[in-house]
């Protein structure tokens, strides 16, 4: 059983307010979950201590019992010192010049 330590969406229509919780990687986003680990509510703001809640000592024991945090939740967890920060590209590879537009940035650079 593959364990995510993932959100699951509550709140009413244009009022996001999620649950962080452990689940198995097969059932719904907002279905059947393990245990609830903390919450996040995008509607405050940034700096605001309600923002992000985490219960520390239940996420450390899941963690090593080999439990995934998804994307959003590893950077919460890596802000708040419970696991490593997950290293992002600044660009994404796709959006990148392609190889002739680099070529032709070379060259009027040059000129």
């Amino acid at each position: 059983m593959g364990l995510k330590i993932r959100l699951a969406r509550a709140g009413a229509k244009k009022r996001p307010y999620y649950h962080i919780v452990v689940a198995d990687s097969r059932s719904p986003r907002d279905g059947r979950f393990i245990e609830k680990l903390g919450s996040y509510n995008p509607m405050l703001p940034a700096d605001h201590a309600e923002r992000i809640r985490l219960q520390d000592e239940r996420i450390t024991h899941w963690l090593s019992e080999g439990a995934l945090p998804t994307d959003r939740v590893a950077r919460f967890l890596g802000r708040a010192g419970l696991a490593p920060m997950p290293a992002y590209r600044e660009q994404p590879v796709q959006s990148a010049p392609k190889k002739k537009a680099q070529e032709r940035a070379k060259e009027a650079a040059g000129a």
